[in-house]
């Protein structure tokens, strides 16, 4: 029982801590922005240097590395295009409305984990659902008097690529939970990977010509090689996390992120929300809870 309860608290430490580096690690990749290297440039290199440090860390093992099961290409391609998406969204758009947008996560992951993981959705799992859709439709729908004026979806790039990536990480939790049979270690390398493979993939497409290495000067490197160690060490133990707990607890313990980009926001951007993205976001907040805390382990 003792095992059990600390291999639990250390999962929920692990979500904490990925919360934590999520919520503060746009700013340094706005830094990279803000001298030129755009956020696919900047989210492939730093993945090949947290895989790089990784593989070197645990080259003993390697040896399994071609008989990984076909679910750890597509938790890879998932992860990819979560992370990449995100990177990319609070780069260009205002990050609390860009994290709120991600944060209906909870709502995909209830419906995923229905007809993937056969986990219930029950009467106050759909209570959860309208909240969190209504908590949207007002923070989308603008100014409280202008609310019928369109319809309330994202309003720019950074805001669709938020929605996307909220749907990935849904997807990413589902496929993590379902792949038991995968180790920490592969499930941490597919994500890595993967957001080094969908970069390679989207640089022509919004970038056109790639950045070489040589293109970085040292303050660069230095930079890229801190994100690099934060996603290293926040990577291994939100895989630990999620192997550990239910995809919507997960979820849930994740909104930490929130409060720690709030603040961020406010004081490194000086960034602050309107009134409608208060509430909407408020009730985005309270359907991703009650879904939580009526979820059934």
């Amino acid at each position: 029982m003792s095992n059990s309860n600390n291999k639990n608290s250390f999962a929920v430490f692990g979500l904490l801590f990925g919360a934590l580096c999520w919520g503060i690690i746009w700013y340094p990749y706005r830094l990279m922005a803000e001298a030129g290297i755009s956020g696919v440039a900047s989210s492939f290199y730093t993945y090949c240097i947290a895989a790089a440090i990784a593989g070197i860390y645990f080259c003993k093992h390697w040896r399994g590395l071609l008989t990984q099961p076909k679910s750890i290409f597509w938790l890879s391609l998932a992860a990819g295009w979560t992370n990449l998406s995100y990177v990319l969204a609070v780069i260009d758009g205002e990050v609390m409305r860009v994290m709120l947008l991600f944060y209906l996560s909870p709502l995909w992951t209830l419906l995923l984990a229905r007809f993937w993981l056969k986990e219930p959705i029950t009467q106050i799992g759909f209570i959860s659902i309208v909240i969190a859709l209504i908590g949207a439709y007002i923070m989308l729908a603008g100014p409280l008097g202008e609310m019928t004026r369109y319809l309330p979806v994202p309003r720019n790039t950074a805001e669709w690529l938020a929605l996307s990536s909220g749907m990935g990480f849904s997807l990413t939790n589902v496929i993590t939970r379902k792949s038991s049979h995968l180790s920490l270690r592969a499930k941490s390398f597919a994500v890595w990977f993967g957001v080094i493979g969908v970069a390679l993939v989207f640089s022509p497409i919004l970038e056109g010509e790639f950045l070489m290495p040589s293109f970085f000067s040292v303050y660069h490197w230095l930079v890229m090689g801190l994100i690099a160690l934060l996603l290293m060490a926040a990577t291994l133990l939100v895989q630990f996390g999620l192997t550990q707990l239910t995809a919507i607890r997960a979820s849930v313990l994740f909104l930490f992120e929130l409060v720690v980009a709030a603040i961020a926001s406010y004081y490194l951007a000086h960034e602050a929300m309107t009134l409608n993205e208060w509430i909407g976001g408020s009730l985005i907040v309270m359907g991703a809870l009650i879904a939580a805390l009526n979820h059934k382990e």
